[in-house]
C-alpha cells in the first residue's frame, strides 16, 4: 500500500515545519524548565487544521483525512512531545461537543476552542482505572435540576492549567442505574480540587489529580445522551491512538536525525564516530524501526479513512510505535555518549518523554502517598 504524501500534503507539511521550527521550538526549553505550556501557539496552529481539522466542515472542521492528520501529529511530536500531547487533549472535547453537544454548549465552549481559545482536560483515568474505562467509579447522581459529581480522576493531562473539561462518570437517575455519561465541568463556575502531579515525562503538560467532592453541576452540563458515553469513549480512544502513535514516530525521527548528525561531526580516535561499525549498526536499526512504525500508523489511519473501526490496527500501531520511540531514544543517548545525559540537549528529554508513551508492563493502582512510596511503572497514557 502506498502512503507517499501527495503534493497538497507535502506542501502542508512544509508549512507546518516552518511554523513549528520558528514559532514553537524556541519556546520549548523555557517552558520545560518552568513546567508551563504556551497556549498561544494553539491559535497559530488553527489555520493548519490542528484543532478539529479532521471533523467534517458542517461540524466546524476542514474534512482532513486521518492519513493527513497522522502526518500532522508526527510533525508535532517531532517538534515537542508535550505539544502533541496538548493537541490530543484539546481535540477530545472538540470532537465530543461537535458530535453531540447542544447548541448552547457549542456556542459557549466549542466555538472558542476551535479558534485556539481554551484550556481543557479529559477526565477519563482514575487511580484504579486507566485504559480499562469500564472500571471507573466516579459517579453523578441526579438531584432535582443538578447532577452531584463525586470521585477522583488521576493522571489528567492539562488538568493543572484547564478552565474546563469533560468528565466520564456513572450516572444514577430514574432513567440510569450506573450507565456512563459525559459531563462538562467548568472550573470557573463549579470549583473542584486540583493537585499537580510531578512527573518525569511531558513536564509541560500539566498532569494533575482532580477531586470532585459533591460538586454540583447544572443539569444541562450533560453532554450527549445519558448513559451513552461508554461506547463513544472507546471510539474516541481508538482514534486517539493514532495521535499517540504518530507523535511517538515524530519523537523517534528527531532522535534519529540528531544521532545521525552527531555521528558525522563527533570525532574519536581521529575520525567521525559514524565510521565505527557499532554506531552504524545502531543508526541503521533506528531507521528500520521508525520506517516500520510509520507504516503501521499510516495503515491504521487509512483504515479509519475507510470508515472501519480499526481497533486492531490502531492498537498495534500505538503499541509498536511507542515502544520503538523509546528504543530509538535509548540508542540515541548511547550514540551521544556523555552529552546524551545533559539536560541542555534534546536527546535527554526525548528519552524521558518517549518512556512516558512506552507501554508499561504494569499500571499503578493509585497515586503514591509520598515520594519513594511506590516503584510502579509509568501512568496510563489513555488521555495523553
Amino acid at each position: 500500500m502506498n502512503f507517499a504524501l501527495d503534493a497538497e500534503q507535502a506542501e502542508l507539511r512544509t508549512a507546518i515545519r516552518k511554523y513549528l521550527s520558528t514559532e514553537v521550538a524556541p519556546l520549548v526549553e523555557r517552558h520545560e524548565r518552568a513546567g508551563t505550556f504556551p497556549f498561544e501557539v494553539l491559535r497559530g496552529l488553527v489555520p493548519f487544521g490542528y484543532l478539529g481539522g479532521y471533523l467534517p466542515e458542517e461540524q466546524g472542521g476542514l474534512g482532513i483525512s486521518r492519513v493527513t492528520w497522522a502526518m500532522m501529529m508526527e510533525e508535532a511530536g517531532y517538534c515537542w512531545p508535550s505539544l502533541r500531547t496538548m493537541l490530543n487533549i484539546t481535540n477530545g472535547p472538540i470532537e465530543r461537543l461537535a458530535q453531540v453537544g447542544t447548541p448552547a454548549q457549542k456556542e459557549r465552549y466549542l466555538a472558542p476552542l476551535l479558534q485556539g481559545d481554551g484550556k481543557v482536560f479529559n477526565g477519563f483515568t482514575e487511580p484504579d482505572a486507566g485504559s480499562d474505562v469500564s472500571s471507573i467509579t466516579t459517579k453523578a447522581v441526579l438531584d432535582g435540576d443538578e447532577w452531584v459529581l463525586t470521585g477522583r480522576k488521576l493522571w489528567i493531562t492539562g488538568g493543572v492549567f484547564a478552565d474546563w473539561g469533560t468528565v466520564l462518570a456513572r450516572t444514577y437517575s430514574p432513567t440510569s442505574d450506573g450507565a456512563m455519561s459525559t459531563f462538562l465541568v467548568d472550573r470557573r463556575e463549579t470549583p473542584f480540587e486540583v493537585s499537580k502531579v510531578e512527573t518525569m515525562v511531558l513536564r509541560s503538560s500539566g498532569t494533575a489529580e482532580l477531586a470532585f467532592d459533591g460538586v454540583r453541576l447544572p443539569k444541562e452540563n450533560l453532554i450527549g445522551t445519558e448513559g451513552s458515553a461508554f461506547k463513544d469513549t472507546l471510539a474516541f480512544i481508538g482514534a486517539a491512538r493514532i495521535n499517540v502513535a504518530m507523535g511517538a514516530v515524530g519523537a523517534a525521527q528527531r532522535a534519529y536525525e540528531l544521532s545521525l548528525e552527531y555521528a558525522k561531526t563527533r570525532h574519536q580516535f581521529g575520525k567521525p564516530i559514524g565510521s565505527f561499525q557499532l554506531v552504524q549498526q545502531k543508526i541503521v536499526r533506528m531507521r528500520m524501526k521508525i520506517d516500520a512504525a510509520r507504516a503501521l500508523c499510516y495503515n491504521a489511519a487509512a483504515a479509519l479513512d475507510r470508515g472501519e473501526s480499526a481497533r486492531l490496527e490502531t492498537s498495534l500501531a500505538k503499541l509498536y510505535a511507542t515502544e520503538v520511540a523509546h528504543e530509538v531514544a535509548d540508542d540515541a543517548v548511547a550514540v551521544h555518549g556523555a552529552i546524551g545525559y545533559a539536560t541542555e540537549y534534546p536527546v535527554e528529554r526525548l528519552f524521558r518523554d518517549t518512556r512516558g508513551r512506552a507501554s508499561p508492563r504494569a499500571r499503578p493502582r493509585s497515586r503514591p502517598s509520598s515520594p519513594g512510596a511506590s516503584c510502579s511503572a509509568s501512568p496510563p497514557s489513555v488521555s495523553a
